[in-house]
């Protein structure tokens, strides 16, 4: 397959809003893919090298532009290959040999193959074939369940894997993909509702639990070795090691658990999300001795032999409760009065409750309406799309942001407003030294972002506005933190926010 085959495909994909028009060019185009290009074609199309990132920067690469070949002879493998080549170089030097082996990659690539793959190096590639719509296309290539598709994907992690085995060996090869110790899976995500009592009453018998103002983790437990995941799936286990040695003495031999962790004040309170958050970056004995983590898990995906995914919430509770006991979330099974269960929570500091199908398997990598979250204040997790310098106090800071949900069919964010509420001495200090390392290009007083940084908002509302593309506008938006333990795709998306507008829903 050539490269302008699939750059061909991206512009196709970047002209049309319709998911249905997306999937149609992608199953196409991977019905002529030869089983030995596949996974790169749907890695490219997916937005990220099957390297992952391949250790040159953003300012690099831009610099690496080249006169362009005048006919185009690069094929899918090709790029492939030379992308290994530039992941696997290392040593003295390698920076410089990296970019020797990228000019010369662009160096054969036309205008158009040329500013695809700087787009897809510096994370920009927004055409719409993320995820969702990707694995529709490869079902509908292969003939078989989008269902099926999805479950390989969330079970490998790996959408090109997936898409390979579909394509291979249809349904029966994609029933082959196992939960695997050690490989995190996407963790399941709860959906806001509009109240507790609406909750409840949608989905029947419950669990509430308290929402905790922590950090998402997943352990892997294998005999000794132990491994914990960030919600980003990266591997943190240096950085946390009283967890692993927690999860190293259950009384088991081999577990997968779902939980959140968190600092405690010496009252029991949550200390600050930032403070939880700096553990994972920092192996100091001194920050470790302070700031201890303690686990709270919520979910049990695999205990001893056998996998616990399609296994209703009430038994895979019955399964954590025999190894973790004495390490679970805050919560009551079928509460008699919910309530009371919301009210402790906030009294102890949390956020507010997960509402939680007792019925209901657990969706891995999906935001579904089986677990439902209640706060008493609207948040959404939102893009910086760009921050214009400040005025008067804030003069030679970077202070208003402007706000961007995500678009459900994989385009751009979506602008919905802007805001300097909230912003701390501190974050604007932040933001000034940081903004500038995820920057695309100035436009009077605003420097623009590579969509690259999450922020938690807090707002009264939205309402119905002309001013932004979306068609609906944040109210009384501010700042609560920064969420680095979020990537653009965890954002919350267009819809979510029309949901808070008025006739919204």
């Amino acid at each position: 397959m050539q490269l302008h085959d699939v750059v061909t495909a991206s512009a196709r994909l970047a002209a049309t809003r319709s998911r249905n028009a997306k999937t149609a060019v992608l199953a196409d185009l991977l019905s002529g893919a030869a089983a030995d290009e596949l996974a790169a074609a749907v890695a490219f199309l997916t937005g990220q090298p099957t390297q992952g990132r391949i250790g040159v920067g953003w300012r690099t690469l831009t610099a690496l532009r080249t006169p362009p070949a005048t006919s185009a002879e690069l094929t899918v493998s090709e790029v492939d290959a030379a992308l290994g080549a530039v992941a696997g170089t290392s040593g003295s030097g390698s920076a410089s040999r990296r970019s020797e082996k990228l000019h010369a990659l662009l160096a054969r690539a036309t205008a158009d193959e040329q500013d695809f793959l700087l787009r897809l190096l510096t994370g920009e590639l927004r055409q719409g074939a993320l995820e969702g719509v990707m694995v529709e296309a490869v079902a509908a290539a292969a003939g078989v369940p989008a269902e099926a598709v999805r479950r390989a994907f969330m079970l490998s992690g790996r959408l090109p894997a997936a898409a390979h085995a579909a394509m291979a060996g249809g349904v029966a090869a994609l029933r082959e993909f196992r939960i695997e110790l050690g490989r995190p899976l996407r963790p399941m995500l709860a959906s806001p509702a509009d109240s507790l009592t609406g909750a409840t009453a949608e989905l029947g018998a419950v669990a509430v639990e308290y929402k905790l103002d922590g950090a998402r983790i997943q352990v892997h437990r294998d005999g000794d070795d132990v491994r914990v995941y960030t919600r980003t799936l990266r591997e943190v286990t240096d950085h946390v090691a009283e967890l692993a040695e927690l999860v190293r003495d259950l009384p088991c031999r081999a577990v997968v658990l779902d939980g959140e962790t968190l600092a405690l004040t010496d009252d029991g309170r949550p200390r600050p999300f930032q403070e939880t958050m700096s553990r994972f970056g920092s192996t100091r004995e001194e920050q470790v001795r302070q700031l201890l983590l303690r686990p709270y898990f919520f979910d049990c995906l695999h205990l001893d032999g056998a996998d616990l995914l399609d296994a209703p919430l009430r038994e895979r509770q019955a399964a954590l409760r025999t190894v973790a006991a004495d390490h679970l979330v805050p919560g009551e099974r079928d509460p008699r009065d919910p309530d009371e269960v919301l009210a402790a929570s906030l009294r102890d500091g949390h956020e507010g409750v997960v509402v939680k199908a007792l019925d209901s398997p657990y969706a891995a990598g999906r935001r579904g309406r089986a677990w439902l979250k209640v706060k008493p204040v609207h948040t959404l997790d939102l893009v910086v799309l760009a921050a214009e310098w400040g005025h008067g106090r804030r003069r030679g800071f970077l202070s208003n942001l402007h706000l961007g949900a995500r678009d459900p069919d994989g385009g751009p964010p979506i602008m919905v407003g802007k805001t300097f509420k909230g912003l701390t001495d501190e974050l604007l200090t932040w933001q000034t030294e940081t903004f500038p390392r995820y920057e695309s290009h100035r436009d009077g007083a605003a420097v623009f972002l590579r969509p690259a940084l999450v922020v938690e908002i807090e707002l009264d509302g939205a309402q119905v506005s002309t001013r932004y593309p979306g068609g609906v506008a944040l109210r009384f938006a501010r700042v609560v933190r920064y969420r680095p333990d979020k990537e653009p795709s965890d954002a919350d998306t267009i819809d979510a926010v029309r949901a808070l507008a008025p006739g919204g829903r």
